[in-house]
């Protein structure tokens, strides 16, 4: 089967069967996405069986620690990477202020880092602190007329007092995928460590993170069908130099080291769920699903959501880029390696109404600068206002973007 089926995929998420959300189109899954029938059940099954602290040797804790240890090696098999170098936390915002916290008191010599005017405030504010702990910060700044990262900036201030570059591998905002691969080469022959922030990217198709080559690597769980968790992949090499943030007689297990806390039990059990999603869509599909690996799974599965939304995007486009008093943000290129089905318009501070006058018609979007404030300002948009976000993922139908398209030409 060459081409997403749609229908199957919506049977998965028990969201569609209620009232909130039946005839209705939902355009904030960049904000978070519904949660798989796969990661609800293992939730449930947790709360309702397994309710105690884990790694006991009584049946229910020894069960609990399985069922967490099983989320954490199948998703790093979903990611093609070592079970040690996988972290959990309460969230990606979480994640970054904790690996800042650890790089701040990091031995080094190289005292630079590199940070993005495109992030989300997440991947840049917790980096920018560290200028107050003896780093200089240094701004890969957006071409303000796209919101584009260009690779020729970031190397006309990439050289040896380097020791970090952190950027997005989607802008939330306008998009637009980053030549991560690229960014990861440039920096490891420079010297430099690569963090990647994929929160908006992940949602659309899972990575290879070994393929990327970047030494961390961030996600939500709760924007790729799953709960309110952050993933961060952290190289090993890596993870041994930084100092521990979590308690001091955990320091020689690697997956602690930068956990000061463990998020909810339940919530670390459930995102094998995701892994079970995945597989089934895989296994509907494919009929070699038994026959290969994890990652090669993801990677064939995302690249059938991204042939579904790139084809559902295109006249949602057309039809935004003809009509009158309205901006489309960011490059202009729609090929599924450049671009997400994440749309974000300038309608110089009318979308509170815009957004109001779509929920009436049961059509669900976001207003804001979606803690993008600083890409917002580079590109001269009014604030508080913001843009008009319009995002959706693989299981948004095209007839839901025909009702956006009808709806959107009678608001503006």
């Amino acid at each position: 089967m060459n081409r997403l089926d749609v229908d199957f995929v919506r049977k998965q998420f028990p969201s569609f069967r209620f009232k909130e959300v039946v005839g209705n189109g939902f355009f904030e899954n960049a904000g978070g996405s519904f949660m798989s029938k796969q990661v609800i059940e293992r939730l449930s099954r947790y709360h309702n069986q397994r309710r105690v602290q884990p790694y006991w040797v009584f049946n229910s804790s020894k069960l609990a620690g399985e069922e967490m240890d099983e989320s954490r090696s199948r998703m790093a098999a979903l990611l093609n990477v070592s079970n040690s170098s996988l972290h959990f936390g309460p969230s990606t915002s979480q994640n970054t202020y904790v690996l800042a916290n650890a790089f701040k008191d990091l031995q080094t010599d190289r005292k630079v880092i590199i940070v993005t005017n495109q992030d989300h405030e997440a991947n840049s504010g917790v980096w920018r602190r560290l200028k107050n702990f003896g780093y200089i910060v240094k701004e890969w700044k957006v071409r303000k007329n796209t919101g584009s990262l260009v690779l020729d900036d970031l190397i006309k201030i990439l050289d040896k007092d380097v020791c970090l570059v952190t950027f997005p591998h989607c802008s939330n905002i306008i998009g637009e995928i980053n030549p991560v691969e690229k960014i990861c080469e440039l920096s490891k022959e420079n010297g430099s460590y690569t963090c990647v922030d994929g929160v908006s990217y992940v949602p659309h198709s899972f990575p290879n993170i070994k393929k990327i080559g970047c030494d961390i690597y961030m996600f939500s769980t709760y924007k790729t069908y799953g709960p309110h968790l952050g993933i961060m992949y952290v190289d090993e090499n890596l993870n041994r130099l930084l100092p521990v943030q979590g308690h001091y007689f955990n320091a020689k297990d690697p997956t602690k080291t930068l956990t000061p806390a463990g998020p909810d039990h339940a919530q670390i059990a459930s995102v094998a769920g995701i892994v079970d999603y995945i597989e089934e869509i895989d296994r509907h599909h494919f009929k070699d699903n038994e026959e290969i690996a994890t990652h090669l799974k993801a990677e064939r599965i995302g690249k059938l959501q991204r042939e579904a939304e790139s084809e559902i995007l295109l006249p949602l486009f057309n039809f935004l880029k003809q009509k009158k008093g309205v901006k489309i943000l960011g490059n202009m290129d729609l090929a599924i390696d450049k671009k997400v089905p994440t749309i974000s318009i300038d309608i110089k501070g009318d979308v509170d109404r815009v957004v109001q006058q779509l929920n009436k018609k049961g059509l669900m979007a976001g207003s804001g600068d979606f803690y993008a404030v600083r890409l917002l300002e580079s590109l001269g948009i009014e604030l508080p206002a913001g843009v008009l976000r319009l995002s959706f993922v693989h299981y948004t139908k095209s007839k839901e973007i025909d009702s956006l398209i009808e709806a959107l030409d009678q608001i503006l």
